[in-house]
């Protein structure tokens, strides 16, 4: 089992490899098609497909005015059973929690993990791996609502996260060209508003979403998370002038700051 502190990357080719041969020795026969639909559930965390495609700076740093930051981390099953009272002693503040994955994989250890650090004091939220290419904005929006990315007016519940990145599955940007992937993901961003009342977070990286999405513009409405993994943001997506959040280190676990003080973090779960 992964800790909070372990590696962490998807991999989905050496879990099929490793089941296949599984298989083979206990005498199962699978079906090639078997195979290939378990890849739907395979489990991708906030960003690892985008430190397989961009420059990665291991070094955790910290941005200029890094005192009107907020810290926080994010984690997925990769990180299992996270012990939240260590994390909050080291001075994370918030954290988000990976819920589900396209419309058939939801996290294992959501529960926990979300349940655990909001026990510990810190404002916590939830996001959802987009698939765009398996099923329409709306349905994974309400299927991410369902189950766990709701939102509640107690102070302590950030916003839900679409999770916007490179394809791990195939072709950058699932097959589609940038005016659909746009539609795709007002698709999404309006049943979210919709279903919870929030306007949901946008985690990408520039480079993705240039290529992917241009020049649609979602500044005016949905807060930017921005994954770059360097000294500094570096330069927003388009349209956005400001971030909300920035992950800027995966290591020893993905590292994040809110663009804010505290008091601003809590207005953001207020709403």
């Amino acid at each position: 089992m992964r800790t909070a502190f372990s590696s962490h990357r998807s991999r989905p080719l050496v879990a099929t490899l490793i089941g296949a041969v599984v298989c083979g020795v206990i005498g199962l026969a699978t079906p090639v098609s078997a195979i290939a639909a378990s890849s739907t559930t395979t489990d991708h965390e906030l960003g690892s497909q985008i430190r397989l495609h961009e420059p990665v700076a291991r070094a955790a740093v910290a941005p200029a005015g890094a005192a009107a930051t907020v810290s926080g981390i994010d984690v997925s099953s990769y990180q299992g059973n996270v012990n939240w009272s260590s994390l909050w002693s080291q001075g994370k503040r918030f954290a988000y929690v990976k819920a589900t994955e396209g419309t058939g994989y939801t996290n294992p250890y959501f529960a926990q993990q979300y349940n655990g650090s909001y026990a510990v004091g810190m404002v916590r939220g939830a996001y959802h791996f987009a698939v765009p290419d398996r099923s329409s904005g709306a349905a994974q929006a309400g299927y991410f609502v369902s189950n766990g990315g709701g939102w509640s007016r107690d102070g302590k519940t950030l916003p839900g996260v679409v999770d916007l990145e490179y394809n791990p599955y195939g072709a950058t940007c699932y097959g589609k060209s940038q005016s659909a992937m746009a539609s795709w993901i007002r698709d999404f961003t309006g049943t979210y508003r919709t279903r919870t009342g929030r306007d949901v977070v946008i985690y990408t990286s520039t480079s993705w979403w240039s290529q992917c999405v241009g020049n649609t513009a979602f500044a005016g409405t949905n807060p930017l998370w921005v994954a770059r993994y360097a000294s500094s943001p570096g330069t927003l997506p388009y349209n956005w002038s400001v971030w909300t959040f920035w992950q800027y280190s995966s290591s020893p676990i993905d590292q994040d700051y809110f663009n804010g003080a505290a008091d601003r973090l809590k207005v953001l779960a207020n709403g």
